[in-house]
């Protein structure tokens, strides 16, 4: 059983530990940094000289702590966009990648559904996303606790926790987009792209009578800064993006399994 998500997720393997490592060492920086660079910057002054929009966009007036410098500088950039672009670009690249290079035609030789082939690929997605969460909370707990600045472990626990609800649809979308789209540098194009374009599109609709244009951006549904600085856990967020998860998954296999591969 699960051979194929085995297999997946154990050729990820070396990079997603190189991922996790890279994110846990920039976290534990980020830790180390901040008490030094609190002290010396004015972060209430420093929102003063700033557009309004850009301050309210990007929550700089929760800066002046280290729960809110760590938010905004590790959580609220490098974790939503880059790992969240990181998974749906995983995503996009696999299926595609497979019908590009004629693998495919090997993979569904075997006694496998489509579906099947699908739902382990995507599973596999669950090795750089966990590892990465381990990775950064050990790297943030100790780092913290070091400074003698430590967060609250719920609220760090609920963090990473909540996040991979997030990361799953970011996964799902890259899948669908691997199914659907003419090739695999399109597929991983439009992945992580639409991740990137989401988030964007988040942050400029929000401070506009267009605000119902974020309702597409699953970082609408999870808010580090709001759980670490405000101890503000959005359950209801979380089980939207799980719905909005399984309804991409299912219409992905709908259209692999249709989908002419010759």
């Amino acid at each position: 059983m699960l051979e194929t998500a085995r297999y997946e997720a154990e050729k990820r393997l070396l990079g997603s530990l190189a991922l996790a490592g890279g994110l846990a060492a920039f976290a534990a920086l980020m830790a180390l940094l901040a008490p030094g660079l609190l002290g010396e910057v004015d972060m209430a002054v420093l929102a003063e000289q700033l557009p309004p929009a850009f301050v309210e966009a990007f929550d700089l007036e929760r800066m002046g702590t280290i729960e809110g410098f760590l938010a905004i500088e590790l959580y609220q950039f490098l974790w939503l966009i880059g790992l969240g672009a990181y998974v749906a670009y995983a995503a996009g690249g696999a299926i595609a990648g497979d019908v590009e290079t004629g693998r495919i035609d090997t993979l569904l030789a075997a006694p496998i559904s489509r579906a099947r082939l699908l739902a382990e690929n995507y599973l596999a997605l669950l090795s750089p996303i966990l590892l990465a969460n381990v990775a950064v909370f050990v790297a943030v707990f100790a780092a913290t606790r070091f400074v003698g600045e430590p967060i609250a472990t719920a609220d760090l626990v609920a963090v990473h926790a909540l996040s991979i609800p997030y990361f799953l649809c970011c996964g799902a979308f890259g899948t669908l987009a691997s199914v659907t789209a003419p090739g695999r540098v399109v597929a991983e194009g439009v992945a992580a792209g639409g991740v990137v374009g989401t988030f964007l599109l988040e942050t400029i609709a929000t401070s506009t009578d267009l605000d119902w244009l974020g309702a597409v951006a699953p970082m609408r549904y999870y808010d580090p800064t709001a759980i670490l600085t405000a101890s503000e856990y959005d359950l209801a967020g979380a089980g939207i993006l799980l719905v909005t998860t399984g309804v991409l998954l299912v219409a992905s296999a709908a259209w692999f399994r249709e989908v002419d591969l010759s």
